[in-house]
């Protein structure tokens, strides 16, 4: 994996989101936050995810769609369950994936952070394939940025959010990992 100077992952696929602008001027990226997401809740493969993030949805399609139809939101990049990066967002922009937040009493995440979001749900785990291609995604995006520490999207939301969930596997992810990076999160691991 490598990315270019504008903030894009070579050799996957780019569907812009017009969810993002830009960082604040003199922003360090140094924060990961790691999200799950399916669409429709706990149904995988479809293209809701990608009609989400580039304000596509059809409301009609589904009912639970009714409550997303005017949400504006976007991540940088989303796993699917066989692996497969789409970016959204080039890294340099800020993506829409945060909210309201809080990381180390920096408020407003998306300023700072990189968001991926892993399709998947709080009752699923996530497939090997999906920690192959995020521990290599963060491997890159941490040769790239001063990213300093990864989460989850319910360390930053607490109380709000729940994801990554309880099958993500921090100890997975994180001893996979070849780097200092501080990983911290209040998720644990379904034994």
């Amino acid at each position: 994996m490598h990315i270019d100077a504008s903030g894009l992952l070579s050799d996957v696929p780019y569907i812009p989101s017009p969810n993002c602008d830009d960082r604040p001027a003199g922003t360090d990226i140094t924060l990961l936050v790691i999200h799950n997401i399916s669409l429709p809740p706990d149904e995988f493969g479809g293209d809701g995810v990608i009609e989400l993030f580039t304000n596509r949805i059809d409301p009609h399609a589904h009912p639970y769609y009714q409550s997303l139809q005017d949400l504006k939101v976007s991540a940088h990049f989303f796993v699917r369950r066989d692996g497969t990066v789409i970016q959204f967002v080039p890294c340099l922009k800020r993506a829409w994936h945060a909210g309201i937040s809080c990381w180390q009493g920096k408020e407003r995440c998306n300023d700072f952070s990189i968001g991926i979001e892993l399709e998947g749900s709080d009752s699923t785990a996530f497939t090997p394939a999906q920690y192959i291609t995020l521990i290599a995604l963060t491997q890159c995006l941490c040769e790239h940025y001063p990213i300093q520490h990864i989460t989850g999207h319910s360390d930053i939301a607490p109380g709000r959010k729940t994801d990554p969930g309880p099958y993500f596997d921090w100890e997975k992810y994180g001893d996979s990992l070849e780097s200092d990076l501080i990983m911290q999160s209040a998720s644990n691991t379904p034994t």
